[in-house]
């Protein structure tokens, strides 16, 4: 337990950590790989590049200092980045490191105002933090390996099929090369997916959705293509799966991870409304509703595309509310072609509006789910906030690392999990 001096020393520097939180983090990570560049086998690059790593951790530090006192009011996003740190293979052994570097970089920035008393304070503080994250990890490897198919690590996936879902999407199913069973999952989850790509020094790690029902003898991943550009290093794995990779190959895999997942024991209805890629895991919900025989408690799914030529998985999605009379589906295109319009393929041109969704969704008494571009979830959140979903009732996942939903005066947002 931290003593009173050191909680009220942390508090302090809320203000401080405010201001100069990114700074912080970004001096952080150059520390981090200058010394261990090993590590950069485990980070997202492009993320790196883009500053969205040091932002979402410079919310991570200013969470735990505001609510030091009262930590189990981050527990929500100390799963959440366990999650991630348990699919990429976050260890123990690691915590010293990154506090050792974590202590310089605010030394680093900070300058005379990081007295003695206030680094030590922090190095007092990480190490109570560091044993949350390590404890909480370490209770999700064992139950990762534990359980029937579970396996440490990563492990080979050979590529059974490879599916073009769309001119931007597409499935790889995924069985293991070893022939054995494979962990089950919650729907939402994600799978790690590690690369070696050549020319390349370092791995590369990317987070992927599983897009269909668990139970099945595959995995699968829905991958949208993002062009790698100078300006654009994202689309680095991506391209080499679209273009590279083809059936018969075999990637590494993480086992499933991820808090985004669908709440069975809830017995009212379900709302699952995604933008673009973002559909993937609410595919993975609405197939597992379908399939089980849950969907009764009756099911909103709304999806929204630029137009048909990059709408992804509407076969299988139309499949399975067609086999399920309490699933309702509706498609909303931003830009339709003349062919869209010529076969009536939407139910809604433009972008949804909160007048439209309440035309469709029967109650707001309904658990709801969402994913998509983060301009997306902005509005779709603002829509739900203004009808007055209660807040226990919104569920959401960020493709990468967590941004803020909430308008841009609001205090910055623990962060989570997805790359």
């Amino acid at each position: 337990m931290l003593s009173s001096q050191t909680i009220a020393i942390i508090k302090s520097t809320v203000p401080v950590l405010e201001v100069h939180g990114t700074a912080i983090t970004k001096r952080f990570y150059s520390l981090l790989f200058t010394a261990h560049p090993e590590l950069l086998n485990m980070f997202n690059h492009a993320n790196q590049r883009q500053g969205k790593q040091q932002t979402a951790l410079a919310n991570a530090v200013y969470a735990a200092a505001l609510h030091i006192e009262k930590l189990e009011a981050i527990l929500p996003a100390v799963k959440q980045i366990a999650h991630k740190h348990r699919s990429l293979g976050v260890k123990a052994e690691h915590y010293p490191i990154v506090g050792q570097m974590l202590l310089q970089a605010i030394k680093d920035v900070l300058g005379d105002a990081a007295t003695e008393e206030i680094l030590q304070a922090w190095a007092e503080a990480y190490g109570v933090i560091a044993n949350v994250f390590i404890e909480t990890e370490a209770e999700m490897y064992r139950a990762s390996e534990e359980q029937q198919g579970g396996f440490a690590g990563y492990r080979e996936f050979r590529i059974e099929r490879k599916v073009k879902e769309s001119n931007v999407i597409t499935s790889f199913y995924l069985v293991p090369q070893d022939g054995g069973a494979i962990p089950t999952f919650e729907p939402g989850q994600y799978v790690s997916v590690k690369l070696t790509l050549p020319g390349e020094e370092y791995t590369h790690i990317r987070q992927y959705s599983l897009s269909d029902a668990p139970g099945k003898p595959y995995y699968r991943i829905s991958v949208k293509r993002e062009d790698a550009l100078p300006a654009k290093p994202e689309g680095k794995v991506s391209t080499y799966l679209h273009e590279t990779i083809k059936a018969g190959d075999s990637l590494w895999l993480s086992a499933p991870a991820g808090d985004f997942t669908l709440d069975r024991n809830d017995e009212r209805p379900v709302v699952l409304i995604s933008g673009g890629v973002g559909l993937t895991p609410t595919v993975s919900m609405l197939a597992d509703l379908a399939e089980t025989g849950r969907a009764d408690r009756g099911v909103t799914f709304i999806h929204a595309a630029q137009h048909g030529n990059v709408h992804a998985l509407r076969t299988h999605v139309e499949e399975l509310a067609q086999r399920s009379p309490q699933v309702s589906v509706y498609w909303c295109y931003n830009k339709p072609s003349e062919e869209d319009r010529a076969s009536n393929a939407f139910d809604k041109e433009g972008y949804i509006d909160l007048p439209w969704l309440q035309s469709v969704v029967p109650t707001k008494d309904a658990s709801f789910y969402f994913c998509g571009p983060e301009p997306f979830m902005k509005m779709v959140y603002r829509m739900l906030k203004e009808w007055g979903v209660a807040a226990a009732d919104i569920h959401f996942e960020f493709f990468g690392p967590m941004g803020s939903l909430e308008a841009p005066s609001a205090p910055p947002q623990e962060t989570a999990v997805r790359a």
